[in-house]
């Protein structure tokens, strides 16, 4: 793959550990935390997308759908615990970087190749997450989907990386751990690689496509350049 433009990287499951937030309160959670950690991603995603079909007067921002998304399962397996669920929203705002990002960004940078993130998350969100994670110095640009007030996987959020950069969706590497991004992004007419640290099965013919898939972003550079 000859070496792109630019990176673009989505931010939670990509470069960010989504799950880190339960595990940081795991002794508070039990065992379940792992599958309370899940349902809460998934309900999370699930306000997101049913805000966007729905049309612009039910948008509402991603903080507000993690912290619905986030009662929604207090609720639903009966935990009552307000200071618990502040903590966990705190932790959400301040998530790890997956061990091998800083690097790789060295790496790209290194090789000349620009990055940026394009995320669901509200532009103080991803203040917020980038400095948490200490990789503020080693992105270029942060591009949230409130720019156009919808969210993934609707091509106008793509479209905002590419009226970034100026060029066309095939000078660009789109990279992420969320295979319904991948397939967007793909349809965009971005060059995509997927992150698959979970060894999921492959989804939306990705595969087919040509689409590389990586176990961690370790090896992204050496794939890009």
């Amino acid at each position: 793959m000859a070496a792109p433009e630019a990176v673009v990287f989505d931010a939670y499951g990509t470069l960010l550990d989504v799950n880190a937030a339960m595990e940081r309160h795991a002794a508070r959670l039990g065992d379940r935390w792992a599958a309370l950690s899940a349902e809460w991603r998934a309900k999370q995603l699930e306000y997101s997308w049913v805000r966007s079909l729905t049309g612009a007067a039910h948008h509402e921002d991603f903080w507000l759908c993690t912290r619905d998304a986030l009662a929604f399962v207090f609720a639903r397996h009966n935990i009552r615990d307000a200071g618990l669920e502040k903590d966990l929203m705190a932790a959400y705002g301040a998530l790890p970087a997956y061990p091998e990002v800083p690097a790789m960004l060295r790496a790209l940078r290194g090789a000349g190749i620009a990055t940026a993130i394009l995320s669901n998350g509200t532009p103080g969100m991803l203040a917020d997450a980038v400095a948490a994670a200490g990789i503020e110095n080693l992105i270029d640009e942060v591009l949230s989907v409130e720019l156009v007030g919808v969210f993934k996987p609707d091509p106008r959020v793509y479209r905002l990386a590419t009226r970034q950069f100026g060029c066309a969706p095939d000078d660009l590497a789109f990279v992420s751990g969320n295979a319904w991004d991948a397939q967007a992004a793909l349809a965009f007419g971005m060059r995509v690689v997927r992150v698959n640290r979970a060894g999921a099965p492959d989804e939306y013919g990705l595969a087919e496509a040509g689409v590389p898939v990586l176990g961690d972003l370790g090896g992204l550079p050496g794939l890009l350049t």
